[in-house]
């Protein structure tokens, strides 16, 4: 009966003990994964200045003219300089006129040659085989430097190609040797060896 009772003692410690081991376990909440954040920033974009393209530059058109015809050619080829083109053939100067140089012309329209028959009392013809007068009157046409409109030093005596001189005033106006005046009427036709201005009266030298 008491070997009994040891044993029933026994088997009631040994489960209140297993009972108090199970009521004192901990279990751990189950970890969450942490979460990594990658913050996302805004790459800046440098450009380099030397990347970018350039603006178009617009070709000057007078730039096509001066490289193709001389002074000569663009004479000829200016129906209103058919006068002048014969006289600068008649006196040989249109060969110069063709070379590589610079010079600046003035040069008269056929409307300016009308006056100049009239007062000699001659035909275009005549005029055109005086090749004696032609070469005195031409080259006072001729500045042997190249003179754009921009450039024109108004007031100031300019040396032409027969040694003679001419003013030009802020009105465009040309005064020669004898006084007599004349209109630039058309100014930088460019060409190959220089610019050509129109005028509307025949240059005539002392």
């Amino acid at each position: 009966m008491l070997k009994k009772t040891l044993l029933s003692l026994a088997v009631a410690t040994s489960a209140l003990t297993l009972a108090a081991c199970n009521d004192t376990e901990t279990v751990a909440d189950p970890v969450e994964p942490e979460v990594t954040t990658t913050e996302v920033t805004e790459t800046e974009v440098m450009v380099d200045p030397a990347a970018e393209t350039d603006p178009m530059i617009t070709e000057d058109p007078m730039m096509d003219t001066m490289a193709t015809q001389s002074i000569a050619e663009i004479a000829a080829d200016n129906e209103n300089l058919t006068i002048l083109t014969a006289a600068l053939q008649s006196a040989g100067l249109d060969t110069m006129l063709m070379d590589a140089g610079e010079y600046t012309v003035f040069a008269p329209t056929d409307d300016a040659f009308v006056p100049v028959l009239d007062a000699l009392g001659v035909t275009k013809e005549e005029l055109l085989a005086n090749t004696e007068l032609l070469n005195e009157v031409l080259p006072y046409h001729v500045v042997p430097m190249v003179v754009t409109a921009t450039e024109i030093p108004y007031g100031t005596d300019i040396e032409t190609a027969n040694g003679e001189t001419i003013s030009i005033s802020d009105a465009n106006i040309i005064t020669d040797a004898t006084g007599n005046t004349a209109n630039i009427t058309g100014t930088d036709i460019m060409a190959t060896n220089g610019v050509v201005h129109t005028i509307d009266t025949v240059l005539m030298p002392e």
